[in-house]
C-alpha cells in the first residue's frame, strides 16, 4: 500500500483545507477602498466580500448556485423530558420539508437556494422518500443512546458522521457554490449545549436555553441532565471526535463533516443556529483551516450561541431573536452573501466612475 492509500478519508479531507489566499483578499480590498462611497462606508459587508474574495480565489466569487443542506437525527436523551415535543415530530418535519411546507422551504425558496434533506440518524425508515430522490440516506443508526446514561454513540459511528458530512458535500460538489447548514432533531439542542459545554469550558447553567420553550421547572432539568451527561461520559475537550461520540448526535457529525467538505473544496460555508454551530465548533478542532471558510449567520436567543461564536472567532451577520434551527437564519444570510459579491463586482471605484475621490491631505 502507498502513502495516499494509506491515508484516510478525513486526513485526505483535512490536507485539502487551506487558508484563505491572501493575494486575493489584497485584491479585493483595494477595489473595495476605491468605490464611490466613503471608505468602508457598507461596513461588515465589505468585509464578506473580502473574506468571499479569498475562500474562492477569485475577484468574481461563485455565489449563485446555493443549497441549504438539512441534516436529521434524533436523540435518546429525549427520554428525560428535555424538549416540549415528542421524538416523533422529528419524521414528521422531514415529511413537512419533502412538502415544501416549513420554515426552511419558505426562506430558502426566498433566497434562491434549494434545501437538501439529510437523514443522518432519525429513528424512522424514510425508505418511500429516499427511493423518490426526496432525500438523502446516510444513516447511521436510528437515533443515538441517552447521553445522560452513557455515550451517545461509538467513536466508529462518530467517525462514519463526519465522514457522511463530507461525503454530502463532495456529492454536490459541481452543483453547489455556495453550502448553508441546517438541522432537524428534536431534542438537539442539550447534546449541542453538551458539545459547547466541553469544547468552550463555560459552564452549563451560561450556555443552556429553553429550546422548544421550556418552562423554568423544565430548564433546571435540562441543566441538571446536561451535567450529568457530562459528567458520566467525561468527554476530553482535547479531542473533538470523543467530544462528538460522547454527547453529541448524528446530525452534529454531519454538519461537521459539510463544513469540512466545504472548506475543502474552497467554498463558503453559511452555519446557522445553536446546533449548527456545535457541528462548527467539532469541524474546527478536527481542522483549524476550516475556519476560513465559515460565515456566521446569525446569532441565536439561545444563551449558549455567543459563547460558541466567540470560539470560532467570527460575528453573526444578523440577529433577529430567530431560535427555530432548520437553516433557517443560513436562508436569510445567503442573501448578504450574494450581496456582498454584488458590492464587489458591480459598484464603480471613483476612477471608473469619474468620481471625484477624497482630498490627499
Amino acid at each position: 500500500m502507498n502513502n495516499s492509500e494509506s491515508v484516510s478519508f478525513l486526513e485526505a479531507t483535512y490536507q485539502k483545507i487551506f487558508p484563505q489566499d491572501g493575494s486575493f483578499r489584497d485584491k479585493a480590498t483595494a477595489r473595495l477602498e476605491q468605490l464611490t462611497m466613503p471608505h468602508w462606508a457598507l461596513g461588515d459587508l465589505m468585509d464578506l466580500a473580502v473574506d468571499l474574495a479569498g475562500m474562492t480565489r477569485s475577484l468574481d466569487p461563485p455565489v449563485g448556485r446555493k443549497a441549504v443542506v438539512v441534516m436529521v437525527g434524533d436523540h435518546g436523551v429525549t427520554a428525560e423530558g428535555v424538549s416540549k415535543y415528542p421524538s416523533e415530530v422529528t419524521a414528521q418535519m422531514v415529511y413537512n420539508f419533502v412538502a415544501g411546507g416549513a420554515g426552511i422551504n419558505a426562506l430558502a425558496g426566498q433566497a434562491g437556494a434549494r434545501v437538501e434533506v439529510v437523514d443522518m440518524g432519525a429513528a424512522a425508515d424514510f425508505e418511500n422518500l429516499i427511493k423518490k430522490g426526496a432525500i438523502r440516506s446516510k444513516k447511521i443508526a436510528a437515533g443515538t443512546n441517552n447521553i445522560a446514561h452513557g455515550p451517545a454513540m461509538t467513536r466508529t459511528h462518530a467517525v462514519l458522521a463526519v465522514e457522511a458530512g463530507i461525503e454530502v458535500a463532495n456529492e454536490l460538489s459541481l452543483e453547489v457554490d455556495v453550502f448553508a447548514t441546517g438541522d432537524m432533531g428534536i431534542g438537539n439542542t442539550t447534546p449541542s449545549t453538551a458539545i459547547a459545554a466541553a469544547l468552550t469550558g463555560r459552564p452549563v447553567t451560561e450556555l443552556t436555553g429553553r429550546g422548544t420553550g421550556l418552562d423554568d421547572t423544565e430548564l433546571r432539568r435540562k441543566i441538571e441532565i446536561i451535567e450529568r451527561a457530562l459528567d458520566v461520559n467525561r468527554p476530553d475537550a482535547a479531542d473533538a471526535m470523543d467530544v462528538l461520540a460522547k454527547v453529541g448526535g448524528f446530525e452534529i457529525g454531519g454538519i461537521a463533516g459539510l463544513i469540512l467538505g466545504a472548506a475543502a473544496q474552497r467554498k463558503p460555508v453559511v452555519v446557522d443556529g445553536f446546533i449548527s454551530t456545535a457541528g462548527a465548533l467539532v469541524a474546527l478542532e478536527l481542522e483549524p483551516f476550516t475556519r476560513d471558510y465559515i460565515v456566521c449567520a446569525h446569532r441565536s436567543v439561545e444563551p449558549g450561541h455567543k459563547a460558541m461564536q466567540e470560539k470560532l472567532g467570527c460575528r453573526p451577520l444578523l440577529d433577529l431573536n430567530m431560535r427555530l434551527g432548520e437553516g433557517t437564519g443560513a436562508a436569510l444570510a445567503l442573501n448578504l452573501v450574494e450581496a456582498a459579491k454584488a458590492v464587489l463586482t458591480e459598484v464603480a471605484t471613483f476612477a471608473d466612475a469619474g468620481v471625484t475621490g477624497t482630498s490627499a491631505k
